[in-house]
């Protein structure tokens, strides 16, 4: 009678049977626990690794949004982290500085140029050598803002935005035009507006083509509300004038309204509607493309009332 044959050869060292375990690329059986250990420490190795690659690179995106772009220009944040987030009315945006933009900012920045960090309150009189003072937020590539300066030398303008081209075009502008009443503030106006002024502090408000945030989900940020309308109210003194601009049909409706709700607002216009363009702001080339193009600009002119101080719950 002849043996049985056996299935599976075997060989010297070899297992019979099927294989089994990490050999066969599994988790190995309960109670290997050596061999479990040493894979989930090098998981566990891994994710370390993983985690502190993570925040090291946040740590420098973090350094370089606080550090200058220009040594002795304007700051990147210069508000930091002493103040509130909030919903904000603007996006910063980086884009390419020229080299022109670029000479006027560090040339002319500690002449004319602050930063809005909150931390202190300005001294418009001396700011400006005793001008009466309008602020203007918002101001592009500076254009208009350094033609109403030339137009206007006994007006004091202090013109906001975070647009750092536009912050270096907007000083080589008024250089070249010889004028010395434009002070450039970088930062978010709200807290220039809440921490930095004095009450009755100015004699105007302009906003141009302001964001018109156009989605529904996004009218939050607007800048044209009723509580930024309060703070305003605080800052302005009484007769100041109000002047809005844009060519978002809806946000214009929305500017009227706002205003015209408010009890410390009163409209230039008889009729309570749009006013037409005040020929001290000039047509911009980017407002000329949008007629050009069809859109139709509304001018909204409202005066600070006479009567009462406003809302101040911050007691300023």
């Amino acid at each position: 009678m002849s043996e049985p044959v056996n299935p599976t050869p075997t060989t010297p060292g070899a297992t019979t049977g099927p294989v089994t375990g990490l050999a066969a690329g599994r988790a190995p059986a309960a109670g290997a626990g050596p061999a479990l250990d040493v894979t989930t420490a090098a998981a566990d190795a891994l994710r370390s690794d993983e985690e502190a690659r993570r925040e090291a690179s946040f740590e420098r995106q973090r350094r370089l949004r606080q550090e200058p772009r220009f040594p002795g220009g304007p700051a990147a944040d210069p508000a930091g982290s002493h103040h509130e987030r909030r919903i904000r009315s603007f996006q910063p945006r980086r884009s390419r500085v020229t080299t022109g933009q670029e000479e006027a900012l560090q040339r002319l920045w500690p002449v004319w140029g602050l930063d809005i960090d909150g931390r202190r309150v300005l001294d418009l009189p001396t700011l400006f050598d005793g001008l009466p003072v309008v602020l203007e937020i918002g101001f592009g590539m500076g254009e208009a803002t350094a033609r109403m300066a030339a137009d206007d030398p006994s007006t004091g303008i202090l013109a906001v935005d975070v647009h750092t081209p536009g912050q270096g075009n907007l000083l080589a502008l008024a250089e070249r035009a010889g004028v010395t009443n434009v002070r450039v503030a970088n930062g978010d106006a709200i807290i220039l507006l809440r921490e930095m002024l004095e009450p009755a502090a100015l004699d105007g408000l302009r906003v141009y083509f302001p964001d018109p945030w156009p989605k529904t989900r996004h009218h939050k940020r607007r800048l044209i509300q009723p509580e930024f309308l309060d703070l305003v109210a605080r800052r302005l003194k009484p007769g100041a004038t109000v002047h809005c601009a844009t060519d978002w049909e809806p946000y214009a409706e929305q500017m009227l309204d706002v205003l015209t709700a408010h009890p410390l607002f009163e409209n230039t216009r008889p009729d309570g509607g749009f006013a037409p363009r005040p020929a001290f702001r000039p047509l911009t080339r980017f407002e000329g493309q949008g007629l050009d193009k069809g859109h139709v600009v509304h001018d909204v002119l409202f005066t600070r009332a006479e009567d009462g101080p406003g809302p101040s719950p911050t007691g300023r």
